[in-house]
């Protein structure tokens, strides 16, 4: 991850080029290079190059069992429905679902226009509180998903990891291409060792361009974790180095027992439409609030 005074180096560097006679003669690079100009001078006041471009969002079931996979399920369509809303295409790279429609995760790529810039701050532990329809009798439920949302990559190598920090595992894949392809191993595991960071991919058919997605996807995952400690060594915050914490905060609650009510923790936004928010995706209220953080 580049530090500021390296960010400033370079534009400093292509401020000087544009300056040369000659550098209109080339119109294409010329293009290229005042939008890696522009993409800098975004990182250096914060916007980060990638809140403009698409994202890779992974929700995870925790605490809670068959009502965990169902929330993981309602986060899902409620997402699915603001994607709508806001003209995003997506379609699934990888799921592990349950009997019961749940999923125990599920991955998507997520595309339009500034994707991730919008999705990023929906990352967190989202807690769900009803009257479980899995048990017996009116018992009230508390169940857990994780979200997390990356920006993505379009080509490997936009973060450096060494080979030697790089864990590979190969599996069948139980995703598109027909019983022939099922029958090789073309799904793909990747471990980032140092930070315990992984990524399983088998939406593509063959396992090389399982390995590139899903090597593009663990150079998002360390560059978001990066960025992340970066910005706290810069405000004087500590952040783990570790996974273990990921748990440990909630960043929004949807309660629909004994009264109803949605509310995000970190902008104390909240509503009593829960079901506006669940069923129909109406998200902007949170989101709009999550950016001015």
């Amino acid at each position: 991850m580049a530090s500021p005074d390296e960010i400033k180096k370079k534009i400093e560097s292509i401020e000087a080029e544009m300056s040369a006679a000659d550098f209109w003669s080339n119109k294409d690079k010329a293009q290229a290079t005042i939008k890696e100009l522009q993409n800098l001078k975004d990182e250096l006041e914060g916007v980060g190059k990638y809140d403009k471009g698409n994202a890779v969002m992974t929700i995870y079931s925790g605490a809670g069992g068959d009502d965990a996979e169902d929330f993981t399920r309602m986060l899902l369509e409620m997402y699915m429905k603001y994607f709508e809303r806001k003209n995003f295409k997506y379609f699934v790279l990888n799921k592990n679902e349950n009997n019961h429609n749940g999923y125990r995760n599920i991955t998507l790529d997520v595309e339009g226009k500034g994707a991730y810039g919008t999705l990023k701050n929906e990352s967190g532990v989202h807690r769900l509180v009803r009257i479980s329809p899995f048990g017996k009798g009116d018992i009230r439920q508390t169940s857990f998903s994780m979200v997390e949302v990356i920006p993505k990559f379009e080509k490997e190598g936009e973060v450096n990891i060494p080979p030697e920090d790089l864990k590979i595992e190969y599996s069948k894949s139980s995703g598109p291409g027909g019983q022939n392809v099922n029958k090789r191993e073309t799904a793909v595991r990747l471990v980032h060792i140092p930070s315990g960071l992984a990524v399983h991919v088998e939406s593509e058919r063959s396992q090389a361009d399982n390995r590139s997605r899903a090597m593009e996807m663990l150079e998002a995952k360390l560059y978001k974790k990066l960025e992340a400690e970066r910005k706290a060594a810069e405000s004087g915050m500590y952040i783990s180095k570790t996974t273990e914490n990921e748990w440990g905060s909630q960043i929004r609650s949807y309660v629909l027992h004994p009264y109803k009510m949605v509310k995000d923790h970190r902008t104390n936004v909240e509503t009593s439409n829960a079901d506006k928010v669940l069923e129909d995706g109406d998200l902007d209220e949170f989101i709009e609030a999550e950016e001015k953080l």
